[in-house]
């Protein structure tokens, strides 16, 4: 059994749940079921999400709500959104430190690269 930390309909436009998308989120799994006649879950354990971010149109925040992009190592899910998500700045805080939690316990570490591009250093030589 899966202890279910938050769980939310997606929103259309004005903000009212009537679509048959749910998101939930467990202590190490994030879950995205949607479907009618064929039902689909898909999951992505958190320790594999590389970052999380929230965007707002001006008709999310006049309805109080927004869209989290989650960037994922994940091979089927890579990147997806939770699309007119309430409360969508607790919610972003609540995966993140989710996300922290189960890469600390896992012990994943990610690297990240820098080009020379984005290099802060100048080449002296």
């Amino acid at each position: 059994m899966v202890d279910i930390k938050w769980k939310q309909r997606k929103r259309i436009w004005c903000g009212l749940p009537w679509t048959f998308t749910v998101y939930s989120l467990s202590e190490d799994r994030l879950f995205i079921d949607s479907g009618v006649f064929t039902k689909r879950q898909d999951e992505v354990r958190l320790y594999r999400v590389l970052d999380v971010s929230l965007k707002r149109s001006l008709g999310q925040r006049i309805f109080g709500m927004g869209t989290i992009h989650i960037c994922s190592s994940d091979k089927t899910m890579k990147d997806f959104d939770l699309i007119n998500i309430k409360n969508s700045k607790d919610v972003k805080e609540m995966i993140s430190e989710y996300v922290e939690t189960q890469r600390e316990k896992k012990r994943v570490v990610s690297r990240e690269y820098m080009t020379e591009d984005h290099d802060d250093e100048t080449d002296l030589f």
